[in-house]
């Protein structure tokens, strides 16, 4: 089986996995998880968004967070920014990766941030725009690419249609979100299948949630099938909003600890990862989301 020589991990634990938590976490908190992972040797970083505190509260003060962050780092520090505001906040904080995100599900794009997908293609134009214009990169991330909570099922060809849109605005890589974690082998294997003839292995990226227990089969065969760019959560950080109880984000030392037991490189110090996982799990008052950080206590 051929698999990739080296994995890029996207580390999402400090936005989209304390995102998702009850507890809110303070500024020094953020800024000490976000240095202990940059210490592990993850080379990016999603360390906060920049939204409204009113629609997530979690995510408010990260101008703070970012204005504490190393200035000269090997490690990216990426920022999600849903609207143009969010991205002038950005810029003024010196972040040099954005993200944005559409949907492949029209229910979801409409329940999420209250618009079709054609109309989140059409505000983030002018961002990426923007964007590219001030020599920051551009992610773009896509939910629901295989499962709706409310249409169940999605068509393939509507995130094939929504990656292309994404690429085409100026993203340089689009990140596939199983976002209720519903996705089996079988199912990226086919949603795989299809984007790949039109885009390149090297333009995508998983974002492959653990709700019904398949993150980590997904990456197996998402790896299988050329991908070289996992996005991941330290200690499983982030639980699914559509499931009561469930696990949500794949965490980031099972990743790895799969990539070490399949040989492949990926530039991370296990033993520090855990020991982060271990620090923001009982920030957090709750348990280590890792199967491997909890073996390995």
């Amino acid at each position: 089986m051929n698999y990739p020589k080296r994995v890029k991990i996207v580390e999402v634990g400090p936005r989209d996995g304390l995102q998702n938590e009850k507890t809110t976490v303070d500024i020094d908190t953020k800024v000490a998880l976000i240095n202990r992972l940059s210490e592990a040797g993850l080379s990016t970083i999603e360390a906060g968004s920049f939204v409204s505190p009113k629609w997530v509260p979690q995510m408010a003060g990260s101008d703070q967070v970012f204005s504490q962050l190393p200035k000269h780092t090997a490690t990216t520090y990426t920022a999600l920014t849903p609207n143009i505001q969010g991205l002038e906040r950005a810029i003024a904080c010196g972040v040099r990766e954005v993200a944005v995100f559409a949907a492949a599900s029209e229910s979801f794009s409409q329940k999420n941030i209250n618009c079709s997908i054609a109309e989140s293609i059409e505000r983030f134009k002018p961002l990426a725009e923007k964007a590219l214009a001030n020599d920051l990169r551009v992610r773009g991330y896509i939910s629901c690419v295989v499962g709706c909570p409310y249409e169940g099922t999605v068509d393939i060809e509507s995130a094939t249609a929504v990656a292309n849109q994404l690429l085409g605005m100026g993203c340089y890589e689009v990140s596939l979100g199983d976002t209720v974690g519903t996705g089996t082998p079988a199912t990226i294997e086919l949603l795989l299948n299809r984007l790949l003839v039109d885009i390149p292995a090297s333009k995508l990226a998983v974002h492959l949630h653990d709700t019904y227990g398949q993150a980590l089969a997904n990456v197996l065969r998402a790896l299988q099938m050329g991908i070289s760019v996992i996005d991941s959560s330290v200690a499983g950080l982030g639980g699914c909003p559509y499931a009561e109880g469930a696990s949500g984000n794949l965490a980031t030392e099972d990743l790895v600890y799969l990539l070490d037991g399949l040989g492949i490189d990926h530039g991370v110090d296990l033993t520090k990862l855990i020991a982060a996982g271990n620090f923001i799990s009982q920030k957090l008052n709750r348990i280590n989301g890792s199967k491997v950080g909890l073996a390995r206590q």
